[in-house]
């Protein structure tokens, strides 16, 4: 049974930082990318960061580049998102999501950011960590 596990999220000042981590557990096949997703306060959610597992190509939204970095630990099984610069409207429920559903669309793409930062094709999710920036 896979299972996805956050941990990290708090409450910081604007301009603090905060590391976010994800322990995956349960796969028996390696996972073409997982990244972080996040929702807003009565918003949709959006995808943040994320990684290819093979090469460790990175993605991010637009709105996080420059101050968000994600990382795996391929033998801790761990993925993480280290956040500095925060912002109020980076107050969201954070999410780790693994196993992305069509990567082959995604390894001929010429976009492929579009499709993996979009959280409908994400299969498994872990439960959520709360962070709140205030100003």
């Amino acid at each position: 049974q896979v299972q996805l596990v956050e941990s990290g999220g708090g409450s910081v000042q604007a301009g603090g930082s905060l590391r976010l981590s994800c322990a995956a557990s349960g796969y028996t096949y390696k996972t073409y990318s997982w990244g972080w997703f996040r929702q807003p306060p009565g918003k949709k959610r959006e995808g943040v960061a994320v990684v290819v597992t093979e090469g460790g190509r990175t993605y991010y939204a637009d709105s996080v580049k420059g101050r968000f970095t994600i990382s795996q630990d391929n033998a801790k099984n761990t993925l993480y998102l280290q956040m500095n610069s925060l912002k109020p409207e980076d107050t969201a429920v954070y999410y780790c999501a693994a196993d992305f559903s069509r990567p082959d669309l995604a390894r001929f793409s010429p976009a492929p950011w579009l499709l993996l930062l979009d959280p409908r094709d994400y299969i498994h999710w872990g439960q959520g960590t709360q962070v709140t920036v205030s100003s």
